[in-house]
């Protein structure tokens, strides 16, 4: 198993504030999961950036 770890950046005030781990084979496209952001004070959409 070849898990990386990965870092969620919210989409709307461009904040890097969560990190997680995945399998690269068997999920090669980018996750996208909605979470709170502090700055923000809300829920918004985070992508996965390198």
């Amino acid at each position: 198993m070849v898990l990386e770890q990965i870092t969620f950046e919210c989409t709307v005030c461009k904040n890097r504030n969560y990190s997680s781990m995945k399998n690269k084979k068997q999920n090669p496209d980018k996750l996208e999961r909605k979470k709170f952001c502090n700055t923000c004070r809300k829920h918004t959409p985070h992508k996965e950036i390198k």
